[in-house]
């Protein structure tokens, strides 16, 4: 990970204000399913007084099974990719945004650690999905064997931080 990344985004609290008024402003809504995050989007955006004006749903989708039932997430996804890839990512970004019929929706898996990696999916592999009414974009996170903490943190972030790019780009 490059070692100023934790020093170029902005904090959860800041993003989610900022999004807050972007998306209220605008008559914009988002919905979210979380799985290593673990709700900590879905926090971070209702923290703020007023979130009802935007914020429609969060899921906590941790098991295979949850992705499946909630997202509308693929066996054949899971079985081919598995839960921590851009496949499901993407996935879980647009069932979620089905499921709540919001403007946006955000998928967020990955492997928060300290164990759980793998070779070809180290502990800080993380992917984050942003479905639009206009098409799906992916980013993919490797922010190395950070403490979990800091992986987490840095997860929320970036998912709060790629609706934040997407909202300043239109």
């Amino acid at each position: 990970m490059p070692s100023n990344l934790t020093s170029s985004v902005l904090s959860p609290d800041t993003l989610s204000q900022h999004l807050s008024v972007l998306l209220t402003d605008r008559g914009q809504s988002v919905a979210v399913a979380e799985s290593c995050t673990g709700g900590r989007i879905s926090a971070a955006l209702t923290a703020r007084p007023g979130a009802s004006a935007f914020f429609l749903e969060g899921a906590c989708v941790y098991s295979n099974a949850a992705k499946m039932r909630t997202c509308g997430v693929s066996k054949e996804s899971l079985a081919a990719h598995g839960a921590v890839s851009e496949a499901v990512a993407r996935q879980l970004a647009v069932g979620i945004r089905e499921r709540a019929q919001s403007t946006y929706g955000i998928g967020v898996t990955g492997i928060a650690g300290p164990s759980g990696g793998r070779p070809d999916k180290p502990v800080g592999t993380v992917h984050i999905g942003l479905t639009t009414p206009t098409g799906c974009t992916h980013l993919s996170l490797s922010l190395g064997a950070l403490p979990r903490e800091q992986i987490l943190s840095l997860s929320t972030s970036m998912a709060l931080d790629l609706l934040w790019r997407h909202l300043k780009a239109l």
